[in-house]
């Protein structure tokens, strides 16, 4: 296998692999250009993320500066508001449902890396997909951790540390994010 079907098999792969390094210097060109576009022209801002993400929705805005680790992996649906310095180390897919707000200075990652020194000496790392449904807000300093699945109707409190799935209509705090209480959804769509 090579190391790319290593990862996308869910199993360790070297990140010091030639077509992955290749990915990650393509976004990191694409989020230069990204965060050199006037941030007050919205149209396109826009424009370029349809071209960088894998799946773009309507009403999809991402304030400076926005930092990923491959673009395509990424998949936002309509109404989404990704605030400043927000980072998606999107190895593996992330996928962002509708009517989502994520506050600044948040880190969602699908990658990881092993416990054992050698293993991270010799480039390895396993990742996972991470999913985020409808009707979400994600506060402020908040990490999502590899291989998470949040509900719809969730809010994460600020600086919390999401390590577990967060089911549906539930407000979560913490490091690490436990459950708060249970929320109405009083929405139908």
């Amino acid at each position: 296998m090579t190391e790319i079907e290593k990862m996308k098999s869910g199993l360790e792969y070297s990140y010091a692999d030639a077509e992955l390094i290749a990915r990650k210097t393509q976004a990191i060109k694409w989020c230069e250009e990204y965060n050199a576009i006037d941030g007050r022209d919205y149209a396109a801002q826009y424009a370029y993320l349809k071209e960088m993400l894998g799946g773009v929705g309507e009403r999809v805005w991402i304030a400076k500066t926005f930092c990923c680790d491959c673009g395509k992996n990424i998949y936002i649906g309509n109404d989404f508001t990704g605030n400043f310095n927000l980072t998606i180390l999107d190895i593996r897919e992330v996928y962002i449902g509708n009517h989502v707000m994520i506050g600044p200075n948040t880190l969602i990652t699908t990658v990881g890396h092993p416990l054992s020194p050698k293993a991270r000496r010799g480039y390895m790392a396993k990742a996972e997909p991470v999913r985020i449904g409808n009707d979400v807000w994600i506060g402020g300093n908040v990490t999502i951790l590899p291989g998470i699945n949040i509900g719809n109707n969730v809010v994460i409190a600020a600086g919390a540390v999401v390590t577990k799935d967060v089911p549906d209509n539930s407000l979560v705090g913490g490091i690490p994010a436990k459950l708060i209480k249970k929320l109405e959804n009083d929405v139908e769509d």
